[in-house]
This record gives C-alpha cells, structure tokens and sequence, in this order.
C-alpha cells in the first residue's frame, strides 16, 4: 500500500498534539476509535466531503513504514488506511497549510490527485 497517507487536521489540534508528542486523532476519529487518514488520490475528495470550505486546517503528510496501518473497505468500497493507535511524531514527514480557494475548496500541492 502507499508509503505516505495523509491526515487534514484543524491547525490548534495538530499544533497540540505536536507538543505532547503524538496525535491521538479529532472529532470523527476519537468517535470512531482510530485515526483516519487517505492516500494522495483521495484526501482530495476527503477534503471535499467533509471539510469543504473550513479555514484553519493543515495537511499532514505520515510515513507508513513502522506504523501498524490497517487498510479497510470505506467510501466506494476503496481501502482507506486507519491507525488504531495514537500517531507518533517521529512518523511525521511534514506539515502543510491548506489554503482555500477563490472557489472555497482547498488547494493542495502538486503531489496530491484532484477531486474525482
């Protein structure tokens, strides 16, 4: 599976959780019981779906390797990777502002699909 997946996350959370040293996840994530995140081709649509025009949120970029990431069946029937465990700092490869476009949706770097 992917080697980097992606988690969008408010700014003041993700600033937080950076001083305790590890991500123990945000709204929907503490709900479900673990971390959601989505690969390059769909955090887009993520963004999409359920952050569509919401200021304030960065893109965190997760390495894979080390992390025990379970790839389950969610939207489409596609494999979305979940982390049932708290996100350690150290798996953090960067942190990027997700601005908002003149059309309200955010705008991502170029390594990033677009929404489908």
């Amino acid at each position: 599976m992917s080697e980097i997946i992606y988690k969008i996350c408010p700014e003041e959370i993700w600033r937080d959780a950076e001083a305790k040293g590890q991500f123990n996840g945000a709204g929907i994530d503490l709900a479900d019981g673990f971390i959601h995140f989505s690969t390059a081709d769909q955090v887009a649509e993520t963004a999409f779906l359920h952050f569509n025009g919401v200021s304030g949120l960065v893109l965190v970029r997760v390495m894979t390797k080390g992390l025990d990431v379970v790839w389950e069946e969610s939207r489409g029937g596609r494999l979305f990777p979940h982390l049932y465990s708290a996100l350690p700092m150290a798996q953090v490869d960067s942190v990027l502002a997700m601005p908002l476009g003149d059309d309200g949706e955010h705008v991502f770097p170029s390594d990033i699909s677009p929404r489908r």
